[in-house]
C-alpha cells in the first residue's frame, strides 16, 4: 500500500485522538474556571485535579487490553467499547448541573471519565502500531501530537464558549457526540489489513511483561529519554500564560494569540517535525528539536528578564509552542518503535505512564520554583532541564537510530 493510501487511516486515528483529548482538556483546564465562577474554593478545585491520576497508571489499564481478546481485531473492539462508555459518562455529567450537584458526585463522574478516557487511549494507539507500517510511525506520532493541540483548542476554548452561551450540559453533549463519531469511524477499519498480528502469548500479559520491558537495554535507554526529553518544554508552555499575566498583559490578548494561536502553532510544529524527521532521520531530529527547546526557554528567560513588549513576548511564547509540538510529536512517533510483538498495548501503556508521571511532576516542581525563586528562577531551572535533555539526546541518538533500523529489517 502506498503512502498516500495511508492518509485516510492516519486522519481517522488523528480524529480518534482528538475526540479522546478534548473532554479531558475541558474537564481539567476548562471546568476550574467555571467552578471558580460558582464559588468553589481553591482547595476544592485543586483536589478536583486528582481525578486525572489514572493517566499515571496506564501500564495497569493496558494489561487487560492485551490479555483479553474480543473478536478478530481486539484493539478495535476495545476502542469502540471504551469510547462508548466514555460518551455515556459525559452524558451523565451533562445531567448533573454544577449548581445543584455536590462536589463528591461531580468528582466521581470526572474520575470515571478520566479513567475510561485514559483507558480508551491505549487500544486506539495500539491500533496505530498494529495497522501502520514502520514508515508511517513518525507521521502518526506527529498527527497524534497535532490532534492533542487541536483538542486543547476544542476543549479549552470552543467548549468554554459553548458553556457560556448555551449552559452547563451542551459541552458534554457535544463532546459525547464527537466520541460517538469515533465509534462509527472504527467500523471503517475493516477495510484495512493489520501489518502486525497480535501474538498468542499476549494473553499472558502481566507483571513479567512489565518488568521485561526494562530488561532490554534499548528500551531502558529510551525510557530515560521519555522521562527527560519533553517535560521541561511542556512545563514552560504551562506557565507561559501566567508569566504574561504577571507582566501586566491583557488576558483576552493572551487567550487569543497564545491560547488559540499557540495550539495551532503546536499542531503545525508536530507536522513539520514529522516531515523533518522523515527527511533527516531521528538521529538528527532528537538533538535538533531538543536544541530548539533550549532556544525557546532561553527566549522566554530573556524577554521576562528585560520585560519586553507584548509582541516580543508573544513571539517567544509561540516559539515555545513550536518546540513543544515538535518534541511531543517525535516522542509519540518513536514510542511506536519501542513495542514488542503482541504487546503493543502493554508497551504503549508503560511508556505513557512514564510520560504522564514526569508531565505531572515537572510542572508541579516548576510551580514550587516559581513560588520560591520567581519567574526567572523557574525559567533557569527549566533551562537546565532542557540542556540536560539535549545532552542525553545527543549521546543516545546513534543507539536509538540503530535500534529503529533493526525494527525496519
Amino acid at each position: 500500500m502506498t503512502h498516500t493510501r495511508y492518509w485516510p487511516l492516519q486522519l481517522m486515528l488523528g480524529w480518534l485522538n482528538l475526540v479522546l483529548t478534548a473532554p479531558i482538556i475541558y474537564l481539567y483546564l476548562g471546568l476550574p474556571m467555571i467552578m471558580r465562577q460558582h464559588g468553589w474554593s481553591g482547595i476544592e478545585i485543586g483536589l478536583f485535579q486528582l481525578a486525572g491520576l489514572p493517566a499515571v497508571f496506564k501500564f495497569l489499564l493496558a494489561t487487560p487490553v492485551d490479555r483479553y481478546h474480543f473478536g478478530r481485531c481486539t484493539y478495535r473492539s476495545w476502542s469502540a467499547l471504551l469510547m462508548a462508555l466514555y460518551a455515556s459518562v459525559l452524558i451523565l455529567l451533562a445531567l448533573y448541573d454544577i449548581q445543584h450537584t455536590p462536589w463528591s458526585l461531580l468528582f466521581s463522574l470526572a474520575l470515571a471519565a478520566s479513567l475510561i478516557g485514559t483507558w480508551a487511549d491505549i487500544p486506539v494507539n495500539a491500533l496505530a502500531i498494529t495497522y501502520l507500517p514502520e514508515s508511517e510511525r513518525i507521521r502518526a506520532g506527529a498527527i497524534r501530537s497535532a490532534a492533542t493541540s487541536l483538542g486543547a483548542i476544542v476543549g479549552g476554548g470552543i467548549m468554554l464558549l459553548m458553556q457560556t452561551h448555551l449552559g452547563w450540559a451542551w459541552p458534554f453533549v457535544a463532546l459525547a457526540l464527537l466520541l460517538v463519531s469515533g465509534v462509527v469511524l472504527l467500523a471503517c477499519l475493516r477495510q484495512y489489513v493489520p501489518v502486525c498480528q497480535t501474538a498468542v502469548t499476549a494473553q499472558r500479559a502481566g507483571l513479567k511483561e512489565w518488568l521485561n520491558f526494562f530488561a532490554t537495554p534499548d528500551f531502558r535507554r529510551w525510557s530515560w529519554l521519555i522521562l527527560l526529553y519533553f517535560p521541561f518544554i511542556g512545563a514552560a508552555w504551562v506557565y507561559v500564560k501566567p508569566l504574561m499575566l504577571d507582566q501586566g498583559f491583557d488576558a483576552s490578548r493572551i487567550a487569543a494569540i497564545v491560547g488559540i494561536g499557540g495550539g495551532l502553532v503546536g499542531a503545525l510544529g508536530s507536522l513539520a517535525g514529522s516531515r523533518l524527521t522523515r527527511h533527516f532521520g531521528s538521529g538528527l531530529a532528537l538533538p535538533a528539536f531538543a536544541l530548539l527547546s533550549v532556544g525557546a526557554i532561553s527566549g522566554l528567560l530573556l524577554v521576562t528578564a528585560l520585560e519586553m513588549p507584548f509582541i516580543v513576548f508573544a513571539a517567544a511564547a509561540l516559539l515555545t509552542a513550536l518546540a513543544m509540538g515538535m518534541a511531543s510529536g517525535l516522542i509519540f512517533g518513536l514510542m511506536m518503535y519501542h513495542t514488542r510483538p503482541g504487546l503493543a498495548a502493554v508497551d504503549y501503556g508503560i511508556q505513557s505512564s512514564l510520560f504522564a508521571v514526569v508531565r505531572t511532576l515537572v510542572p508541579m516542581a516548576a510551580g514550587i520554583m516559581l513560588g520560591h525563586f520567581g519567574s526567572l528562577g523557574m525559567l533557569f531551572g527549566l533551562l537546565a532541564g532542557v540542556i540536560l535533555a539535549f545532552i542525553l539526546a545527543s549521546g543516545l541518538r546513534h543507539s536509538i537510530t540503530a535500534f529503529i533500523q533493526t525494527q525496519r529489517l
